[in-house]
């Protein structure tokens, strides 16, 4: 579904993805972590070209992003990205937020735009907040939301750069029980994150890079939490840090 190769970005001088490699295949949870600065949102936000990179590959569904030719807005149409801090409209109304990609993108009518987004929003329980605006609503709610909009668009991969760390501690639990549903339904989905708890429940894979952007590990969930001895020096040290709490 996903497939990178060998790729690598600058920012000027300095290094930010550093011949980064994987692929995940349809179905499949990974979970990226490792410490800040590390490259992973910058990864993560080259599978759908928000952020153009200078050198290697990378393909979604059988699509060359890096392609001269790729049709970019109808690529990211399909694939749905989930920020750090929600990107919702603050003067659009919550079924506003969920519709206006749908028609503008998808060329979907008033009518049909609206009946798909209320399902989705009815499915992360926001239902009764329909009408409200963004700034009404918790950082939790407003999370909610942002994964509906991104569901109403039927994506085939979903991607989320660290959901959950612009949350207040009691509204993690909210979003990252809508992730877990998701996963179990068979989405596929690239994340972001820092809640070791969520890749150790519903991660099939756990990617590890360093400073630099550089994957230090690819592997199980069981791989990576649960034998330590196979894994990098760095990896242990972060391992040890984490895990210790």
């Amino acid at each position: 579904m996903i497939e990178l190769k060998n790729v690598s970005k600058w920012y000027g001088p300095v290094q930010v993805l550093n011949n980064c490699s994987t692929s995940i295949q349809k179905g499949e949870v990974v979970v990226v972590c490792g410490p800040s600065g590390s490259g992973k949102s910058t990864l993560i936000k080259t599978i759908n070209a928000l952020e153009p990179f200078q050198e290697g590959e990378i393909f979604v569904d059988g699509v060359a992003v890096h392609g001269k030719d790729t049709n970019l807005p109808k690529l990211r149409s399909r694939v749905g990205m989930v920020f750090q801090h929600f990107e919702l409209f603050p003067h659009l109304s919550v079924t506003e937020n969920l519709t206006i990609a749908q028609q503008k993108v998808l060329g979907r009518s008033e009518e049909e735009a609206h009946a798909h987004g209320l399902k989705y929003l009815e499915r992360v329980g926001l239902m009764a907040h329909k009408d409200k605006f963004p700034g009404q609503l918790s950082g939790g709610q407003q999370q909610r939301v942002a994964i509906a909009r991104a569901l109403s668009m039927d994506p085939i991969v979903m991607l989320f750069d660290e959901p959950t760390s612009a949350l207040d501690p009691e509204m993690v639990g909210e979003v990252l029980d809508v992730m877990v549903d998701l996963a179990n339904e068979g989405m596929t989905m690239m994340c972001v994150t820092h809640e070791m708890g969520f890749a150790r429940k519903v991660g099939s894979r756990v990617i590890f890079m360093d400073v630099g952007g550089k994957v230090l590990e690819d592997c199980s969930k069981d791989e990576f939490f649960n034998h330590p001895e196979n894994r990098q020096p760095r990896t242990k040290e972060f391992l040890n840090k984490i895990l210790a709490h």
